[in-house]
């Protein structure tokens, strides 16, 4: 069953959350190394040249560092507003938070009230970073639930590539208005999320869940049933949304500590670790700090804004190839696509450990003034690092990306989902602020064993993801929950079927809501992934009528 437009529309609405992220990482990324913004944070006083210093490492790490620790604490207030008020307004309220917080960093005429602002904006990102895969994912029929999923991913690329331009542009422009201007220009697309769910419905498991039976059901048949309540797609979903529920209903009261219950421990782990190994693929070092590493390429000279123009690139890299993921991640599968990501990011990084390693010039301690010229690289090894960037963001772009956010909401029931994802992308922003943080006192010290350590976390994520991590695709929420049954035969304890042994059954699900959608006919499936060719009708009178014709 496609999705219809409404979904459509839904999801490109809802992902806007994902793009104010975007926003954020080159807000600061393209600013940083300008004038400007040198000046009116300046801490260092001035070089001999006469230009600005700007902040220490340690206080633009902090500054960078202290929107994911807002969205740490974002994303773990999210899970209760979530299941309070539900899934859309949440979202809402995150939008309306990021206005606040845009406001105070466009007026910052010091550090302590950016560093305020970015908090603020830290604690919208966290909402919806959150709150939107559990939303497109409660309102997606399965067959499609990783491409709408992964359009979080896509505007995460697209503000990113936005903002990072609009900063180009507005850095020819002279004094503070270079930075204030695209800090004050980011409120839009806030305004423009909260408007636009507006009349948008809510999730219908969470209508269900709040005995909100009727309308779940109506918001299912225009979702999925094209208006018809009768439609019988919408009533296996209507069903099988009941059951789960009032099997839920059994444990009242959830609380965080189920999380870690025995026979929801693996999940819980699973989907923080999807979170946390995306940071530690070191992507965000390439957002943040990618003026630093082209500066070490030689592509820039003190006080020129040069770099910014080559660092855009992988910005465009970044949106074109998550297309890939759009189009095909649903038939890739989601092990597969890890398993790949993790072990071409480990070559980029390795590469450019090698080259830094044995070509750079590294100065004394006393000799640089920024982390950006703690190593200096140049002639084909600068280019070939500048390559090797490329392709280890083409190769996060379709993989990691997307997955780390469309794979953790398929993988909790319904009573924990709002908690378990709010967990899971608090840890995406524990580890994002400690790495925006450690990265630029880590390259004026340990210089090129910084890419050494990321290559080494993109080996053990391969490792975790083979041995751990189930395949999701194209399953529906409620089946995914039989892959962690551990009572089934062959199980193992606590864990439930071996995650190798799990598989994509695309063409089963297809099968079966093209049969649903067209003829009333729907695919038995036993065991979790072993199918039966018996066709059961669902339409029994319709059946007869036509056979006594």
């Amino acid at each position: 069953m496609p999705a219809n437009g409404r979904v459509w529309r839904i999801a490109a609405l809802a992902v806007i959350g994902g793009a104010l992220f975007g926003f954020d990482i080159t807000s600061m990324s393209a600013i940083i190394s300008t004038q400007p913004y040198l000046c009116q944070f300046n801490q260092r006083g001035f070089g001999e040249d006469g230009l600005c210093l700007g902040p220490s490492s340690t206080l633009q790490g902090l500054i960078v560092a202290i929107m994911p620790l807002g969205s740490l604490f974002g994303a773990l207030l999210s899970g209760w507003l979530s299941d309070r008020f539900g899934r859309k307004k949440s979202v809402m309220g995150g939008s309306l938070i990021w206005i606040v917080g845009s406001i105070l960093v466009c007026a910052a005429v010091n550090s302590a009230m950016l560093m305020v602002g970015r908090f603020v904006n830290g604690l919208s990102v966290g909402i919806c970073s959150a709150q939107v895969p559990v939303y497109i994912t409660e309102v997606s029929p399965p067959t499609m639930r990783g491409t709408l999923v992964s359009l979080q991913q896509w505007a995460i690329t697209w503000g990113i590539l936005i903002m990072y331009f609009i900063c180009y542009g507005c850095s020819f422009i002279q004094g503070t208005a270079s930075f204030r201007v695209p800090w004050g220009l980011q409120m839009l697309p806030a305004a423009c999320l909260f408007g636009g769910l507006w009349r948008e419905p809510e999730s219908p498991r969470w209508l269900f869940k709040k005995d909100r039976q009727d309308e779940a059901k109506h918001v299912l048949a225009m979702l999925h049933g094209h208006g018809n309540p009768s439609a019988p797609f919408v009533q296996r979903e209507f069903q099988e949304i009941q059951k789960a529920v009032e099997e839920e209903r059994q444990y009242a009261n959830v609380s965080w500590l189920e999380l870690f219950a025995p026979g929801m421990i693996n999940r819980t782990s699973i989907g923080v670790f999807t979170q946390i190994w995306s940071q530690l693929t070191g992507m965000n070092v390439m957002m943040y700090y990618i003026t630093y590493v082209f500066t070490m390429a030689g592509l820039s000279q003190p006080g020129s804004n040069a770099v910014l123009l080559p660092s855009g690139i992988q910005f465009v890299i970044n949106v074109v190839m998550t297309v890939p993921a759009l189009l095909w991640l649903d038939r890739w599968g989601r092990r597969r696509t890890l398993l790949a990501g993790a072990a071409l990011m480990c070559l980029w990084l390795t590469i450019n450990a090698i080259l830094f390693a044995l070509y750079s010039r590294t100065p004394e301690p006393g000799e640089f003034t920024s982390a950006s010229e703690s190593m200096a690289v140049s002639g084909p090894p600068a280019k070939a690092i500048v390559a090797s960037t490329f392709l280890f963001v083409a190769s996060f772009a379709p993989t990691w990306g997307p997955v780390s956010w469309t794979y953790p909401p398929e993988l909790y029931p319904l009573r924990l989902r709002g908690k378990a994802v709010a967990l899971a992308t608090s840890a995406n922003w524990a580890f994002n602020f400690a790495l925006a943080y450690f990265v630029p006192v880590a390259f004026e010290t340990i210089t090129w064993k910084v890419y050494v350590i990321f290559a080494v976390f993109c080996a053990c994520m391969f490792l975790h993801v083979f041995f751990a991590f189930p395949e999701t695709a194209n399953k529906t929420l409620e089946e995914v929950e039989e892959i962690f049954d551990d009572t089934k035969p062959g199980a193992i304890k606590f864990i439930g079927t071996p995650a190798w042994k799990t598989k994509n059954n695309r063409a089963v699900m297809i099968r079966r809501e093209h049969a649903d959608e067209e003829s009333g006919i729907a695919v038995v499936e036993v065991e979790s992934g072993i199918t039966i060719g018996t066709l059961v009708d669902v339409h029994p009178q319709k059946s007869s009528n036509e056979s006594a014709h």
